[in-house]
């Protein structure tokens, strides 16, 4: 690895990505987001991105709207504009940019196809790694 690699998105982005589509139920979402330990889902139709649901998405809806997450459709909470972000682009203009926006993820992908995601505690995970590399 390159001097410069440790500075791109790719360095410390998670790559083994689980997806889900919009036709699923917001419960499905539910129980992948468990049974992995994960907060956000990359929402794909024929292998392209189409969305991101978080765990908060979801929990909005059930909160303020009453629904019943074993009859509603992923549709009905993602976000169908997320960020999505090279693998090359530097760190810095990430986490800045998710911090303006307040978001707590975005996509790494190319051409519509995911790649990776990239969230707030790999954000905290690579602060972590650089402070101890310069810290030394």
């Amino acid at each position: 690895m390159s001097f410069t690699d440790q500075f791109t998105i790719s360095h410390y982005m998670t790559e083994a990505v689980h997806t889900l589509s919009k036709n699923h139920t917001l419960f499905e979402a539910k129980r992948l987001m468990k049974e992995y330990n994960i907060r956000h889902v990359p929402i794909l139709e024929k292998g392209k991105i189409t969305g991101i649901l978080s765990e908060r998405d979801i929990d909005f809806l059930v909160c303020y709207k009453n629904i019943d997450i074993h009859l509603e459709k992923i549709e009905q909470a993602m976000t169908d504009e997320p960020v999505i972000v090279g693998p090359d682009t530097l760190l810095d203009e990430v986490c800045r940019e998710m911090a303006s926006k307040k978001i707590g993820s975005v996509l790494v992908g190319v051409n519509q196809n995911v790649q990776g995601i990239f969230t707030w505690i790999d954000a905290l995970k690579a602060f972590d790694n650089l402070y101890q590399a310069t810290s030394k």
